[in-house]
């Protein structure tokens, strides 16, 4: 299912990972690999962008032999490959950092903090279980995440993990309780995040394309879930998985397959090497 053509072809490929580049196997595919490499002959410049950590992304970018930025944390924080170097970082503010986790725990959810790019929890559980299990990380245990926001520390995003059918309630719980303070948001069903209100994949597409030199009209992005959208709607063409949720493919200009239907090489077939 294919609409829509891009008016020039795209010089800057914005891709997310989870859901998009890979699925729960967390394998990137051989045709997905073959095209990737196909649009950088062509010159193409190909940048995850990811709500991940940096240390839970780089193997996968290293695995496409990429250099340049990798946008993380759903743009709060941009990286180098090469040199591991942070180019760009916006932290949550301590105070919103500290209601956003007083709120998770009063309300019996899950809470995850990340400080210098290494993932911190209260307790090991379930819930921590389903995020490192995607991430491949391991988590760091401290008695207390406001303990750890007071000692003068800056998280980059907070995540509250929850069971899957009850994060849309809940996402529109937190949004309600923070307001303008940060961007909430949900890269996987069973993720609500947030981050600095003036971050999002958005943004960070903004951000890498003018550190690229590349206008924005001769950008493509491809995602699947709701922290894409800013992203496919600032790209010069947006492209949507085939298992985007609604709200997702209506900000798209075009929709492919799903990422076990090589929705990425279908995008890039279609709208980059043609």
């Amino acid at each position: 299912m294919i609409t829509g053509k891009p008016k020039t072809r795209p010089r800057l490929l914005a891709i997310d990972l989870d859901g998009t580049l890979i699925d729960r196997s967390l394998v990137i595919e051989e045709p997905v690999k073959g095209a990737i490499a196909a649009a950088r002959r062509i010159g193409v410049e190909v940048v995850i962008v990811t709500g991940r950590m940096y240390r839970a992304a780089k193997p996968f970018a290293r695995e496409l032999d990429l250099h340049g930025p990798i946008v993380c944390y759903q743009g709060a924080a941009i990286y180098l490959l090469d040199g591991d170097k942070r180019i760009g970082h916006t932290p949550l503010a301590q105070p919103v950092a500290t209601a956003l986790v007083e709120k998770a725990k009063r309300d019996g959810i899950h809470p995850q903090l990340y400080f210098d790019d290494e993932l911190y929890v209260e307790a090991i559980n379930k819930y921590t279980k389903i995020y490192t299990d995607v991430a491949q990380v391991e988590a760091i245990v401290v008695p207390s995440l406001i303990g750890e926001l007071q000692r003068g520390r800056q998280s980059t995003k907070f995540v509250a993990v929850l069971e899957r059918e009850d994060a849309d309630a809940y996402t529109a719980e937190v949004k309600a309780f923070i307001g303008d303070r940060a961007y909430v948001t949900r890269s996987n069903p069973e993720f609500v995040e947030a981050v600095d209100p003036s971050v999002s994949k958005g943004t960070a597409l903004r951000f890498v394309a003018a550190y690229l030199g590349i206008p924005l009209e001769e950008t493509m992005a491809i995602g699947d879930a709701w922290n894409d959208v800013p992203m496919l709607a600032l790209a010069g063409f947006g492209v949507a998985m085939g298992s985007a949720p609604p709200e997702v493919t209506v900000e798209a200009d075009a929709v492919v397959g799903d990422a076990a239907h090589y929705g990425v090489a279908e995008a890039i077939e279609r709208f980059v090497l043609e």
